[in-house]
C-alpha cells in the first residue's frame, strides 16, 4: 500500500493583531470591577500574546470594535453581513498560505483539493474560488469538510492521506482556513467572553502526495468521549456563529486520556506503544488548560507540547488551522528519525489522532 507524505505546509495570518483591542473592549462590556479583575487575570494566564483578524481594529472602541462598523456598540452585525466578509476575505488569505506553501512548477500537478473550514459558509465555495484564482485545472477533485470544528485538520490529512493511498499519482492541496474572529458576540457573559479570548484568524495550505519527504502520515484513530455532546457546541445564530465551551471540558479530556493510557492496546491512541516511544506531541493549540489537561493525562514532561504552547503564544487558538501550524514548524526544525502522535479534539466530544514520522 502507498505511503503519503505531507511534502510541505505553508501558513498565513492577516495583519491586524487584536489580542490588546480585544481586551480594552471587554473592560468596556463587563458590568462591575470585580470583573474586570477576574478577566484580567484569565488573561494573563491564557498564555497568548498575539491573536490576528482580517478586521482592522478601531482606535475609538466607544464607536465600534473595528474600523469597518462590524462589531458596532450594541449592534453587532448579523451572520449575513458576516458571511459576506467570508466570501471577500477567505479566499485572500488562503492564496498567502498557498504562496507560503512555495509549489512553484507543482501547483500544474495538482489533482485534488481539500478544504476545511468551519467558521464561514458560501457557494460557489473557497474550493471553486482558489481554482480560479490558483488558475488551477477546473476538473481537478474537490473535498469541503465543514463545521467539524478544531478537529478538522485531522479529517483533512485523512481524507488527503485516501486518495493518496488509493492514487499513487494523487497531489492533494489541503486547505484548512478560519476566520474565527467573525463571530465575536456582544455579551458581558464571562463564560462566552473567555471563549471570544481564544480565537484567532488563520490558514494553513499543505501538500500531501506519495512522495517520499516530509511528514509521513500513518494510521488514524477517531474516539468519542461518551456522554459529551453537549461540552462543546458550535451551532448558527443570528449574530454569527455561537460558540459554547463549557469548563468541563480540560478534566474530561484528561479523564479519558488517562484511561486510554492505561487501557493501551492496539486500538487506542498510542497502539499499544509506549508514550516514551513518542518524540514529537502535535497536539491542537486549542488553549492553555485544554495543554494542560493532555499534559496531565498522559503524564508528559514539562517540555513534551513546547511546539503546542508557543503557537498559542504567538497566534492563539485558529480552529482547524492550529494543528497544522504546529506540525509546519516541526518540519521548519528539521526534526527527524523521530515518531509523533497528533491530536484535536472538537464537537462531539471527539478527539482525533493520527501517528505520523519524520524520516531522517
Amino acid at each position: 500500500m502507498t505511503d503519503a507524505y505531507i511534502n510541505g505546509i505553508g501558513t498565513a495570518v492577516p495583519r491586524h493583531d487584536v489580542h490588546e483591542t480585544f481586551i480594552a473592549s471587554v473592560d468596556r462590556r463587563l458590568p462591575d470591577r470585580r470583573s474586570q479583575i477576574l478577566f484580567r487575570r484569565m488573561v494573563q494566564r491564557a498564555g497568548i500574546d498575539h491573536r490576528y483578524s482580517t478586521l482592522e481594529p478601531n482606535p475609538n472602541l466607544d464607536e465600534s470594535v473595528d474600523r469597518e462598523g462590524l462589531y458596532r456598540s450594541g449592534r453587532f452585525a448579523g451572520t449575513g453581513a458576516r458571511m459576506a466578509r467570508f466570501e471577500t476575505h477567505a479566499v485572500e488569505l488562503a492564496l498567502a498560505a498557498v504562496e507560503a506553501l512555495a509549489l512553484g512548477d507543482r501547483k500544474d500537478g495538482i489533482t485534488h483539493l481539500v478544504v476545511a473550514s468551519c467558521t464561514g459558509f458560501t457557494a460557489p465555495g473557497l474550493d471553486q474560488q482558489l481554482i480560479d484564482r490558483l488558475s488551477l485545472n477546473p476538473s481537478i477533485e474537490r473535498t469541503a469538510i465543514g463545521f467539524m470544528g478544531c478537529a478538522a485538520a485531522v479529517n483533512a490529512l485523512r481524507t488527503a492521506r485516501h486518495i493518496v493511498r488509493s492514487d499513487p499519482t494523487a497531489k492533494v492541496l489541503t486547505i484548512n482556513l478560519e476566520l474565527c474572529t467573525l463571530h465575536l458576540q456582544d455579551s458581558s457573559d464571562m463564560e462566552i467572553l473567555l471563549s471570544a479570548l481564544l480565537f484567532g484568524d488563520g490558514c494553513a495550505a499543505s501538500l500531501v502526495s506519495a512522495k517520499p519527504e516530509g511528514i509521513e502520515l500513518k494510521d488514524f484513530r477517531s474516539v468519542t468521549i461518551p456522554d459529551s455532546q453537549n461540552l462543546i457546541t458550535w451551532r448558527i445564530g443570528d449574530t454569527g456563529f455561537e460558540m459554547a465551551l463549557s469548563g468541563e471540558v480540560p478534566a474530561r479530556i484528561a479523564k479519558a486520556l488517562r484511561q486510554e493510557a492505561l487501557r493501551n492496546d492496539r486500538d487506542g491512541i498510542l497502539h499499544g506503544q509506549s508514550k516514551d516511544e513518542v518524540d514529537l506531541w502535535a497536539v491542537h493549540a486549542g488553549g492553555r488548560t485544554i495543554l494542560d489537561a493532555v499534559e496531565q493525562g498522559l503524564s508528559l514532561g514539562p517540555d513534551a507540547l513546547r511546539w503546542s504552547r508557543d503557537v498559542l503564544r504567538d497566534f492563539g487558538n485558529m480552529s482547524s488551522a492550529t494543528l497544522m501550524f504546529v506540525l509546519q514548524r516541526m518540519m521548519h526544525a528539521r526534526v527527524s528519525n523521530a515518531l509523533g502522535l497528533g491530536m484535536a479534539f472538537g464537537p462531539g466530544l471527539v478527539a482525533e489522532t493520527f501517528r505520523f514520522s519524520l524520516p531522517g
